[in-house]
């Protein structure tokens, strides 16, 4: 049986199974939430952001989600310092210039805060005197902390990170860090996947 599942990261753990590189107080990882042997996670989120992680044990399918020639996109909920005028949308679908070359087009949109949004831990830094807003971003490419180097060169930087889908997975539904498997692709995995099989949750 080749394991296929879902996973809301919640902030501040490590989106692997070991921490090898720390010396010192140990870190959350993907094996304090996961305990199925074997799965690996399909592409990356960093440490300091949430939301959807997809993994499996068939290499073959990690490698296809992944791939960034497969050029599959994914959303972000982006909590932002400020509020983006027309032209910082424009420049964020337009792509931005950033030091590895400039971004491809992508669409970006102002929204409400997400429903049913959880409470991160611990909460983000907030001023007063600054106003703080939500963009929905969707990119098909995935370079090193992409999302947070293109609202910093639009001048919003950003304040909050969650990744809502990945190709046509989502988390919603899923609370943060709880996981379920689901039906293995069978076709490109950019198809998205039959009705789900929940299972109980950890």
């Amino acid at each position: 049986m080749s394991w296929f599942i879902r996973f809301n990261k919640p902030f501040d753990v490590l989106p692997q199974f070991t921490d090898r590189a720390n010396a010192g107080l140990p870190r959350q990882t993907l094996s304090d939430f996961i305990d199925l042997p074997g799965v690996y996670p399909a592409g990356r989120l960093d440490r300091d952001s949430e939301g959807l992680i997809l993994l499996t044990d068939n290499g073959r399918l990690q490698a296809q989600i992944s791939d960034p020639k497969q050029k599959m996109s994914k959303t972000y909920w982006v909590q932002v310092e400020g509020i983006p005028d027309t032209a910082a949308l424009i420049a964020l679908r337009n792509g931005v210039e950033l030091k590895d070359g400039i971004t491809r087009p992508a669409k970006a949109r102002l929204i409400e805060e997400p429903d049913g949004l959880w409470p991160r831990t611990p909460p983000i830094r907030v001023r007063k005197s600054i106003p703080d807003c939500w963009i929905e971003l969707t990119l098909r490419e995935g370079r090193n902390r992409q999302v947070r180097r293109m609202t910093a060169a639009v001048g919003h930087p950003t304040l909050r990170l969650i990744r809502s889908r990945i190709g046509n997975w989502t988390i919603d539904g899923l609370e943060s860090g709880s996981w379920e498997t689901l039906p293995a692709p069978e076709t490109s995995p950019i198809q998205g996947v039959r009705k789900r099989d929940r299972r109980p949750k950890r």
